[in-house]
């Protein structure tokens, strides 16, 4: 099978080939806990009707209400996930590596298409440098301070695993739009504007190294909520329907599977990328099993699956 993956940048024209997940990042560290006071098992509500899409406000709707996660997904849930999943034998360590079944895709041979097939994919790579959780051969655990950082080194595949254990799905392109844009037509997630004090992205590296030990990487989800860290101030860079990190920190996972390539597509932008690669309406992508620091994900749910879920805890 052809392993060479593509990696486009739509921002400037940048081609990156690369083999499996990303490698020579940093290995484990332990860095300081920071608590942001966000809670990172709130889902909000989207209600069904138009908004504006990309870049020139293309009027678009979505006719169904739909939850979405307020943060990514999150170190701790992920290896609690795992820790779940292990147990039902929904996946399996082998080699250093979480692996996991996905039914495969249609394949219709286009140019910029490889088969996708059944049978075990890798979700998360435990031997490459950049991730933060650990197995000891029975259980996994998180780098300590990293907690609540979203989840990073997870493939496509990894991604969809964990929403589908718990009967969620990853967004479309269209439900993550709107989730970040709201029914106008900002450019950023939460405003027309961007500063340091308002998402982790290239030009804020350095006043958050200060911040968290030394380190260029990932922020706590919901970090820029209003709060001072040290001497930092964060500006409440919330969503219209109360997300947060839907700019920069990590490239977030969607579900779209077009016929005409294999690749799946990422949106927010990250700490690695500057502002432009933030706005509401930038893409990137790669194959289903490319990973790296600087790529998460969060899960959308159907909102009769709330409702059921409600009664049925009553």
């Amino acid at each position: 099978m052809k392993k060479s993956l593509h990696l486009l940048f739509v921002l400037g024209i940048l081609t990156l080939f690369v083999t499996g997940c990303s490698a020579d990042k940093p290995a484990h560290i332990e860095i300081p806990i920071i608590e942001t006071g966000v809670n990172t098992d709130s889902w909000a509500l989207v209600p069904a009707g138009k908004f504006y899409k990309g870049e020139h406000n293309h009027e678009t709707d979505i006719n169904y209400d739909y939850e979405i996660m307020a943060t990514d997904v999150t170190n701790a849930q992920y290896a609690q996930y795992l820790n779940e999943a292990l147990q039902k034998s929904a996946v399996k360590v082998i080699d250093n590596k979480v692996m996991g079944y996905y039914p495969g895709d249609p394949f219709n041979g286009h140019k910029h298409e490889f088969e996708i097939e059944a049978g075990d994919w890798v979700y998360m790579p435990l031997d490459k440098p950049g991730g933060h959780i650990l197995f000891d051969g029975d259980t996994f655990a998180v780098d300590k301070g990293f907690e609540n950082h979203p989840v990073v080194m997870v493939t496509w595949f990894g991604a969809k695993g964990y929403c589908d254990f718990y009967g969620w799905r990853l967004p479309t392109e269209n439900e993550w739009e709107k989730a970040a844009r709201g029914t106008d037509t900002r450019p950023y997630s939460y405003g027309d504007e961007i500063t340091i004090h308002d998402a982790n992205y290239q030009l804020s590296n350095k006043e958050l190294a200060k911040i968290l030990g030394g380190t260029q990487l990932t922020t706590p989800v919901g970090f820029f909520n209003g709060k001072m860290y040290g001497d930092f101030q964060t500006n409440d860079a919330i969503t219209p329907y109360g997300l947060y990190d839907m700019a920069g920190n990590v490239w977030q996972w969607t579900g779209d599977d077009y016929e005409d390539v294999h690749y799946r597509y990422m949106r927010g932008g990250s700490f690695m990328n500057y502002d432009n690669n933030l706005r509401v309406w930038a893409r990137n992508n790669a194959g289903p099993e490319y990973c790296d620091i600087n790529i998460g994900f969060r899960c959308v749910r159907n909102v009769e699956q709330n409702e059921e879920n409600s009664s049925n805890e009553k």
